[in-house]
């Protein structure tokens, strides 16, 4: 990932939620209510990685700048070790159960499309943050 700069600011990375347009508006609006403040991600070996104090623009589904984020909190975790207490603070399920099966389809599209394995034992970044601009 490459940082991106934008009217003066630096950012960590520019990118939308999820892997469709309806997904990523669908996140988006959890962020901007306010539900959404926390996300898991699988950094590949040749990725950069992020830092607390990072700032990162957020892309709606058709691509427009919707906001930007500031990650406040990191850890790397095995997916199987991550908790309840850790991942409802991404606002998208009711229980853990629901989550590990919706995270589970999805990493197993995303290890297609990038060319990785994924499994229980895969690292995942587990990032809180704060909108600390909407645009």
């Amino acid at each position: 990932m490459n940082s991106i700069e934008n009217e003066n600011k630096k950012y960590y990375e520019c990118f939308a939620f999820g892997d469709s347009p309806e997904m990523a508006d669908e996140l988006l609006n959890l962020v901007l209510t306010g539900k959404k403040t926390a996300t898991v991600s699988i950094l590949l070996e040749d990725e950069q990685t992020p830092s607390v104090g990072d700032l990162s623009l957020v892309l709606d589904g058709h691509g427009n700048p919707a906001c930007v984020i500031k990650t406040v909190y990191l850890k790397t975790v095995k997916f199987c070790d991550l908790t309840w207490d850790m991942v409802k603070l991404e606002g998208e399920d009711e229980n853990f159960e629901q989550w590990k099966s919706g995270n589970i389809r999805y990493w197993t599209r995303d290890s297609a499309k990038r060319g990785y394995t994924f499994t229980t034992q895969t690292p995942i970044t587990f990032e809180r943050f704060e909108v600390i601009e909407v645009l």
